[in-house]
């Protein structure tokens, strides 16, 4: 028997799977990160890409915008916002005219603690810090559509401001093919409706995801979205599975982006070198709800074979989802029953369908069992998932479906993996 490790829950889970059965355990790869981090934050300001310094283009009477991630990912705008503020302060930005927007898309709002935690202290007592009230209308503007046609709702502070500054990560990611960039904007800081219709048009990609693929539909609409709102400057990062800081970027939207994807490649990109029957996906870094842990589906997703088997491995210690409740009334059905619903207006949460018809879509590709201390056993059945008391049962299970000889691989932080292998080629590079 092999023994394989998986980060579960902030610490080590093992398990045994039979040596026959073992296919491969793929995790991203170690790369050398950046000790002296301030030091870092400083030479990437000091060295924008594609952009003058950031002390050109402010005034002193201008408002300026800095969009961060939530407390779902684990940048570190805590250092990265004070190094901001004082060289706005040197350009003679004073604080009042500075705010930061938490980009919770359509997450839950986050406490006061949490907010202080993410920035910190200083920063919290320094400028003004909130939430995308994203359920709130009355903080919304209508600025149109996109070139694409989507209905473009966004932040009032965002139309507002005179510069806007992005902080975020560069990582993978299902919807747009990689996160960061544009992506603090859209779904971070807009309405529900457009978001709902940027997050159906990921699900427009043939039976798979955009996962890895840099230019894609979703992400040239996000891109044309960040434009419209005049977000040209973004701060990102690319880390580590623990949170470690691999390479800052600062400058132009689109080159930052670029440059941050090659680094983002050469971390999560691992070439796996068996289709196999039974992928086991573990969610972590991703662990808060099965809204965040549903990204560990995707790569699996990729590398299973049709009629295989997915288990799932999450904690979600806040169930399916503290914000879209309805969803477990629908996510059951096939992805184009959910669709047809959706643009009949049958069903009127347009983010929780997309996500429901890319989670359809993937039980379609291959059955799923869920394990999942988080999430009752009873809302597994409403996602169409089948429970699991174990990791160890749900392999049995698996084996049980797929036969004795099927053979299995792990993933052992899913959500943030690109898998390489032949089926990746889809008209862009991934």
């Amino acid at each position: 028997m092999a023994e394989v490790t998986i980060p579960f829950d902030g610490k080590p889970h093992r398990f045994q799977v039979p040596d026959r059965n073992l296919a491969e355990v793929l995790s991203p790869k170690p790369y050398p990160t950046i000790a002296a981090v301030e030091t870092e934050i400083e030479h990437s300001l000091d060295h924008p890409i594609h952009q003058a310094p950031l002390e050109t283009a402010v005034k002193p009477t201008g408002r300026v915008l800095l969009v961060s991630d939530d407390n779902t990912r684990s940048t570190p705008v805590d250092h990265m916002i004070p190094a901001l503020l004082r060289r706005l302060n040197r350009a003679g930005v004073p604080d009042h005219r500075i705010a930061c927007l938490i980009a919770l898309g359509t997450h839950r709002y986050m406490t006061e603690q949490e907010i202080v935690a993410k920035v910190g202290p200083a920063v919290f007592k320094r400028i003004r810090v909130l939430n995308h009230e994203w359920r709130n209308p009355d903080v919304l503007v209508d600025l149109g559509t996109s070139s694409r046609g989507t209905p473009l709702q966004v932040n009032r502070l965002v139309a507002e401001a005179d510069v806007v500054i992005g902080l975020g990560a560069i990582v993978p990611h299902h919807i747009p093919g990689f996160s960061g960039s544009s992506k603090i904007i859209q779904p971070g800081v807009c309405g529900a409706i457009t978001t709902a219709e940027t997050h159906m048009l990921s699900c427009e990609s043939g039976g798979d995801s955009f996962l890895g693929y840099e230019d894609n539909p979703v992400r040239q609409d996000m891109d044309d979205m960040a434009d419209k709102v005049g977000m040209n400057t973004i701060f990102n990062v690319v880390m580590d599975t623990n949170g470690r800081v691999a390479g800052f970027f600062f400058g132009e939207m689109r080159a930052v982006f670029r440059e941050g994807v090659r680094l983002a490649r050469k971390i999560y990109g691992v070439p796996y070198h068996e289709t196999p029957d039974i992928v086991l996906a573990n969610s972590c870094p991703c662990d808060l709800d099965f809204w965040q842990s549903h990204k560990s589906q995707y790569p699996a997703q990729r590398m299973v074979k049709p009629g295989g088997t997915i288990i799932i491995c999450t904690p979600a210690p806040e169930g399916v989802s503290p914000v879209h409740t309805e969803l477990l009334n629908f996510t059951s059905w096939p992805s184009d029953r959910i669709k047809a619903a959706y643009r009949r207006g049958e069903l009127k949460n347009g983010v929780a369908c997309a996500l429901a018809v890319a989670w359809a879509m993937v039980r379609e590709k291959a059955s799923v069992i869920t394990f999942s201390p988080g999430i009752p056993a009873e809302h597994k059945a409403k996602l169409g998932h089948t429970h699991a008391p174990s990791i160890e049962w749900a392999i049995e299970e698996a084996l049980r479906r797929q036969g004795t000889s099927a053979r299995l691989t792990v993933l052992t932080h899913s959500p943030d993996l690109l898998p390489l292998g032949p089926e990746t080629a889809k008209g862009s590079s991934c």
